[in-house]
């Protein structure tokens, strides 16, 4: 641990860092955003695809995108590492150093974890964030009337999934899968400048994690897929493969994209892909596109 721990430097809001029995951690607010994800070897990575550094990244992003679609300023993260004893000291680097370098994007630091010995590699990245004074944004905000936007891309990290799965290794978008580009600046710009009624990171797919607002809302959500847009090189790859962009774009996950809710104008630097409209009460799904019959919403199965 002290080796991980000598690559971690402490940004201003870490009173006492690794070493310790616990991490001391300011919050100006009073109030911590807090969660957690875990990435499985051979459930969510494979080391074939991904290097540590790779995985780091992307084992950080997951929770760090989740703090800031609460409306919250990441601070901290807290890692635990379960690895196989004949494991690379150089893989575990790699990891530390993708987890430190994906935390420095939104000035936050990793203070602390746990190693421990297994018989396949998972990464537990616990992530705590400070509200600045502001209400935290949930899924259960939005109401009829309200606007439905994006920030971030979308279908990029299902491209890459794809191309992997086809042994297109080398290819461009692949680092989509392995490393997300996550918008984290967008998505706070929107929630401190705009009337956020609702924020979800886009982790399971855009039509999946909609519904997961529809449903905490008590509302649902019409969309137009025209104005999904497709990135050339997202297009490009479903032509190699013969697979649908838009389906992609609607239900792949990983990207880290927020979808939201807003009241009023939408944001210059976010898209708007649809509306909040009353709940049916005589059934039928809560998201749903209006110009076109409406993909499965796919969606990461946990236990299947």
């Amino acid at each position: 641990m002290a080796r991980i721990a000598a690559r971690l430097p402490q940004a201003p809001d870490v009173a006492v860092g690794p070493g310790d029995d616990a991490a001391v951690v300011e919050a100006p607010d009073g109030r911590v955003v807090a969660t957690i994800d875990v990435l499985v070897e051979g459930r969510h990575f494979r080391r074939d695809w991904s290097s540590g550094y790779d995985v780091g990244r992307r084992a950080a992003a997951a929770s760090l995108a989740d703090v800031v679609a609460m409306g919250g300023r990441p601070i901290a993260l807290l890692v635990g590492f379960a690895a196989p004893a004949d494991l690379e000291a150089e893989w575990a680097d790699a990891l530390a150093d993708g987890l430190r370098d994906e935390a420095a994007v939104v000035g936050a630091s990793v203070v602390g974890g746990d190693v421990t010995a297994a018989d396949a590699i998972a990464v537990s990245v616990t992530a705590l964030g400070d509200l600045n004074g502001r209400d935290p944004i949930t899924r259960g905000g939005a109401r009829a009337g309200d606007r439905v936007v994006v920030i971030g891309r979308l279908g990029f990290a299902a491209a890459g999934l794809a191309l992997l799965e086809s042994g297109r290794l080398d290819h461009p978008l692949a680092d989509a899968h392995r490393r997300p580009a996550v918008d984290y600046a967008g998505a706070q710009r929107l929630a401190a400048g705009s009337d956020v009624t609702a924020m979800i990171d886009v982790s399971d797919g855009l039509l999946s994690d909609l519904g997961h607002i529809a449903t905490a809302s008590g509302v649902a959500i019409q969309l137009d897929s025209r104005d999904l847009a497709i990135d050339g090189r997202v297009a490009e790859a479903a032509a190699e493969l013969g697979s649908d962009p838009l389906l992609w774009v609607a239900t792949g996950g990983d990207d880290h994209a927020f979808a939201a809710t807003v009241r009023g104008d939408v944001p210059v630097d976010a898209t708007c892909v649809g509306t909040v409209v009353a709940l049916d009460v005589g059934g039928g799904p809560t998201v749903r596109f209006t110009d076109r019959e409406t993909p499965d919403r796919g969606g990461h199965a946990h236990f299947s």
